[in-house]
């Protein structure tokens, strides 16, 4: 079982290759994504036991030395924020929808992760800085009381960072919407 989640961010794409091979083989992890990011970035995020990740993330952080843009791990992860990031989850029903903008791809899988332990809410989609110039969104979607807590807890917890750029609730998006954002 994935328990938990190590990211991380570089300013520089062969740098983040490199750090990523040196942490596969630091430790008993598996590759979630290593992908580059607009504008030149890349991200690298790993998953399982707590120890493993905090291994292979620090090993990461030493590889990649002045290239680090961030770093992070996320001892116990939801389980749904996988599905999330694959975009492969299945969701039968969207009454409601809550979207959260942030600056960094590490920040909207935090949000993602913050927002399913706050409210009764299912991720759609974690997007991460592909084509968005280095941010991340999140798709999630409830009962709109639960979709307004999930939101309003991310914007608590995350305002010190002031990694957040907008977020928006929609009680009852177009049908015609949503084929379009998944």
């Amino acid at each position: 079982m994935k328990k938990s989640i190590g990211l991380l961010e570089f300013k520089s794409i062969a740098k983040g290759i490199e750090a990523t091979d040196h942490m596969l083989k630091s430790a008993n992890v598996e590759l979630v994504l290593s992908s580059p990011l607009c504008p030149g970035k890349y991200i690298t995020i790993l998953c399982g036991d707590v120890g493993a990740v905090k291994n292979a993330v620090k090993t990461g952080e030493h590889i990649g030395g002045n290239f680090i843009i961030d770093s992070y791990v996320i001892a116990n992860v939801h389980e749904d924020i996988f599905p999330a990031l694959t975009a492969t989850t299945n969701i039968e029903r969207i009454s409601s929808l809550g979207i959260i903008e942030t600056m960094s791809a590490i920040t909207s899988i935090m949000a993602g992760d913050i927002a399913l332990k706050a409210a009764n809410v299912q991720l759609l989609e974690i997007r991460v800085a592909r084509g968005l110039g280095g941010k991340g969104f999140i798709l999630l979607t409830g009962e709109i009381g639960a979709v307004k807590s999930a939101v309003k807890t991310c914007e608590h917890k995350l305002e010190e960072t002031g990694d957040i750029i907008s977020t928006v609730v929609i009680a009852s998006p177009s049908a015609d919407l949503i084929p379009k954002l998944l």
